[in-house]
């Protein structure tokens, strides 16, 4: 029994460690819940763990409670001196005086982040956005879904987003007014755009985001206030669209259809018109003459 023992010790102690490395050489995916669970298994696991730092590139906060403390722990910590993507969305107690803190502290690796994830931190303003920003000046990610239902974060934050991330890729927001969404047209290697419930955009400030070439994802879910006149305008200026939500839009019809069809043709390949009441159903035939690269097509029943 005894040897059994010691066998099942240096089996956690010894083996566990060297095959995890070979996983680590071959998987550099594994979550922090994964790794957690490793060390229940071989705490002596822990070393092997610390010294790659692979494995520590994602922060992932979301929806715990005391965020805010909890981030500025982690980010003290070495082994997060790598660390590429902060996720707080529905965090609890996160506030503008962390990300500030964090622009203190002046940590040199967060130069390096590339993804912030901010989605309903409804305790975040212009002032943390302002703070993050000139911290971490090589984002190319950037979520603030929501947050300004409670008009923490306005215009002023997102022109402070525009005029540090010349070269965002991805951007996901909600309401602001067209002013600020003029800034976004400034963003030229934007690709991916999500608007969704952004009830302020007009007409007027989806032009302006047309100019954005470059954009290969755009949702305008529920953006209410747009027309043809701004979906035709994406239509031209947007020319390598893949993907384009316009549910729940009901001042389309089939004019912006139809100019979609003449300049995305050959790239569309998702549109959700489900609740535009003015676009008419179609055979899938006829989807296919208009866009012979589409593979999903969502209309209202």
């Amino acid at each position: 029994m005894e040897k059994m023992e010691e066998e099942e010790v240096k089996w956690r102690k010894e083996i566990v460690p060297e095959v995890f490395q070979i996983v680590i050489r071959t998987n550099n995916r594994l979550t922090q819940k994964d790794v957690i669970s490793v060390l229940l298994v071989s705490p002596w696991l822990y070393r092997t763990l610390s010294s790659n730092p692979s494995l520590w590139h994602v922060l992932d906060l979301h929806e715990m409670t005391n965020a805010g403390d909890r981030l500025i722990a982690a980010l003290s910590i070495p082994r997060y001196q790598h660390v590429k993507q902060i996720i707080l969305e529905f965090a609890q107690e996160i506030e503008d005086k962390h990300l500030i803190l964090l622009k203190t502290k002046s940590w040199e690796w967060l130069r390096g982040l590339e993804l912030l994830n901010l989605n309903v931190c409804q305790k975040i303003s212009d002032k943390g956005i302002e703070a993050i920003t000139s911290a971490s000046p090589n984002l190319n990610i950037l979520s603030i879904y929501w947050n300004v239902s409670v008009n923490n974060i306005t215009d002023t934050g997102l022109n402070a987003v525009a005029d540090n991330y010349p070269e965002l890729e991805v951007l996901n927001l909600t309401s602001f007014t067209d002013e600020a969404y003029k800034k976004i047209a400034s963003l030229s290697h934007l690709k991916f755009l999500d608007l969704c419930g952004a009830q302020n955009l007009s007409d007027h400030g989806l032009s302006c985001i047309a100019e954005c070439n470059n954009l290969v994802h755009l949702n305008l879910t529920w953006c209410v206030r747009v027309t043809d006149v701004g979906v035709i305008a994406v239509a031209e200026g947007c020319t390598s669209l893949e993907f384009l939500s316009l549910f729940g839009i009901v001042g389309v019809t089939d004019k912006c259809l139809e100019a979609l069809s003449r300049f995305c043709s050959n790239t569309l390949m998702t549109l959700d018109v489900n609740g535009c009441i003015g676009i008419k159903r179609r055979s899938r035939d006829e989807l296919l003459q208009l866009f012979p690269h589409l593979i999903c097509f969502k209309v209202h029943s």
